[in-house]
């Protein structure tokens, strides 16, 4: 007997339908398949990712831009009178969050173009935090800004140890430096795993565009 041919064509389009569900997975990411982007919290947050993408080069290349931005961890660490402070307090500003050590080489390495970046860029809209993620002998960080001339960062450690183990997981990272780009509204852009001349012009292009300012 025959083979009904429209009977084909509806099986052959099930197909087709269970390979996609098959290559793009179910749930949430459903919304790849129907081409509408990510979704969540921070898909407002994906143009600006997909922006920083192609200026991840020189200085910067190994900075990662995610298509998919999602909320960074919250996080709480002190400020330099030693009171509670966390992300929320900087007033909505654009964030390069850093994570940095005296006994990390590399860090103590890129902290003056941290230093340099906030003094350039730095204002209403944009801030280098810089989180010391020591938790013993804690007057020896603050000492070390103040011998190597870091006049610009304001100093935040975290002696509880707390943002160290949060922020890694969130970013994929497992060494120092671990810097993290995070929008105004609590959306994590991109990290950078390890230090960077972050106050080159290529560095700084990239802070530029995360504003929507041109190069």
């Amino acid at each position: 007997m025959r083979a009904n041919p429209k009977i084909l064509i509806a099986g052959g389009l099930a197909a087709a339908l269970l390979g996609g569900f098959a290559l793009y997975g179910t749930g949430s990411n459903l919304g790849n398949l129907a081409g509408l982007g990510p979704t969540g919290p921070c898909a407002e947050a994906a143009p600006t990712a997909a922006r920083l993408a192609p200026l991840s080069r020189g200085a910067v290349a190994a900075f990662e831009a995610w298509p998919a931005p999602k909320s960074a961890p919250a996080l709480t660490f002190k400020g330099p009178d030693g009171a509670p402070t966390d992300l929320a307090a900087m007033g909505g500003k654009l964030l390069l969050v850093n994570l940095w050590a005296t006994w990390c080489a590399p860090c103590k390495t890129e902290m003056p173009a941290l230093d340099r970046l906030q003094a350039d860029l730095g204002g209403d809209r944009f801030q280098v935090v810089a989180i010391n993620v020591e938790t013993r002998n804690l007057d020896k960080p603050p000492a070390w800004f103040k011998a190597n001339g870091i006049v610009g960062l304001t100093y935040y450690g975290d002696p509880e140890g707390k943002v160290l183990p949060a922020l890694q997981a969130a970013a994929g990272s497992t060494g120092l430096p671990t810097t993290a780009l995070i929008d105004a509204k609590g959306c994590m852009l991109g990290v950078m795993k390890g230090p960077a001349e972050w106050s080159g012009e290529e560095g700084k292009k990239l802070i530029r565009a995360a504003l929507g300012e041109g190069a």
